[in-house]
C-alpha cells in the first residue's frame, strides 16, 4: 500500500510543478530559451498549455490514486507516459528540469505497474 500512496504524491507534486512550469512559460515565456535547429520546436504557448493541461490531469489522477480508485491508477499510467514524452520533447527548453520529471514519471509508471490491490489487502 506504501508503494501506491507514495506514487500517487510523487504524482500531485510533479503534476503541481509541471503545472508551474506551463504557467511560467504562458507568463514569462522568455525564461526558456531553444536554439534555432530543434525538431520539435513548437510555440512556447502552446508547450505551455500542454504542461499546464498535463499538470492538473497528473494531479488529478494522483487524488485518485490516493484514493483507491483502479480507474485512477490506469489514467495515472497513462497520464505519466504521456508527461515522460512531453517532458522529452521539452528538454532544450529546460533540461534539467524536464530531466527530473521524466525520472519522476518513469517511477510512477513503475510503482502504478507493480501495485497489487488484493496483496496489499491481506
Amino acid at each position: 500500500m506504501g508503494i501506491a500512496t507514495f506514487a500517487a504524491v510523487i504524482m500531485i507534486i510533479a503534476g503541481f510543478f509541471e503545472a508551474l512550469q506551463g504557467l511560467a512559460a504562458l507568463f514569462r515565456n522568455e525564461l526558456y530559451v531553444v536554439g534555432p535547429k530543434y525538431v520539435f520546436a513548437f510555440d512556447l504557448t502552446t508547450w505551455a498549455w500542454i504542461h499546464l493541461l498535463l499538470g492538473i490531469l497528473v494531479a488529478v489522477a494522483g487524488f485518485a490514486v490516493m484514493s483507491g480508485r483502479l480507474w485512477g491508477r490506469s489514467i495515472g499510467i497513462l497520464l505519466a507516459g504521456l508527461s515522460v514524452i512531453a517532458n522529452f520533447l521539452f528538454i532544450p527548453y529546460y533540461p534539467v528540469w524536464s530531466l527530473l520529471i521524466v525520472a519522476l514519471d518513469i517511477f510512477v509508471i513503475w510503482a502504478l505497474f507493480v501495485y497489487d490491490r488484493d496483496a496489499a489487502r491481506a
